[in-house]
């Protein structure tokens, strides 16, 4: 297992992928079989369950069967039915959409939150235009406002839908609101991982795909994309660099996605098309 897949991560990125779609709770004794794969032992995933239960995305259950097990907690569906729309819906946004701007005030005697806020903004994808304003693609607001009230944060901030009218071009301003260097080499770093991978499957074409194989292969990639669409947030390709690779890299995770998504669900119900 790289250094970017921590466990925790990767348990996340199953539940979003397989995890929200089982019947019940998933058997602990399952999700070690499942994380064992990409390379995480049985110890390792019974200490980030018990993280991820303190910090209420997973919460304890029996199975039918009486087996201990975890379910996705509501805020956890909450978050990653956000994620769906950002992870799955590639598209960038057009100019025409406009930008949502996020404002907030934090009173100096909690003051506290106002890192959370910003740490929070910047996980979202905001860039930022003045101390105390950021601004995102409007395609953002309702996730937004989601994860705000999610927060008890939204009574510090106020949301604006606008245009950018000047004075420098917007495309200009965009560099100044987002580091697009930074992104750059966060799509690059995805396709020197990935890009090797599908090609390697699209060199196997016609051979049916080995389901812990598939399972394998598109978890890792899954847990690699699922940060890039919040590191970049969509913004429209007209703002952005000639050669910007963001196109290319959602391209390479969309193959993959179609290619392998449904071959690994095959390794995590084995009796399922039997």
């Amino acid at each position: 297992m790289s250094e970017q897949h921590t466990p925790r991560s990767l348990i996340v990125t199953f539940y979003g992928a397989y995890g929200r779609a089982a019947p019940g709770p998933v058997p602990v004794a399952e999700l070690v079989r499942l994380l064992a794969p990409v390379g995480v032992d049985a110890p390792s995933v019974r200490s980030s369950v018990s993280r991820l239960k303190r910090r209420g995305l997973l919460v304890p259950a029996r199975t039918a069967a009486g087996a201990a097990g975890y379910a996705l907690s509501p805020d956890a569906r909450q978050l990653l039915e956000d994620g769906d729309r950002r992870i799955y819906g590639t598209a960038a946004a057009g100019r025409e959409g406009g930008w949502v701007l996020a404002v907030f005030s934090v009173p100096e005697a909690e003051r506290h939150k106002r890192h959370v806020l910003r740490s929070r903004l910047a996980g979202l994808g905001f860039g930022t235009a003045a101390p105390g304003v950021w601004i995102a693609p409007a395609h953002l607001y309702e996730e937004t406002r989601h994860t705000l009230e999610r927060l008890q944060l939204a009574g510090y901030v106020d949301l604006f839908r606008g245009e950018h009218l000047g004075y420098a071009p917007t495309a200009e301003a965009v560099s100044r609101w987002w580091d697009l260097a930074a992104l750059a080499k966060q799509h690059e770093a995805f396709l020197d991982r990935h890009e090797p991978v599908l090609r390697s499957w699209e060199a196997r074409e016609g051979a049916a795909p080995e389901p812990e194989e598939a399972y394998r292969d598109y978890l890792l990639a899954l847990d690699s994309w699922r940060q890039l669409p919040y590191a970049d947030p969509g913004l429209p390709a007209e703002l952005l660099p000639a050669d910007w690779p963001g196109a290319r890299s959602a391209a390479v995770f969309t193959a993959l996605d179609d290619r392998l998504r449904e071959a690994g669900a095959r390794f995590v119900t084995p009796d399922a098309g039997s």
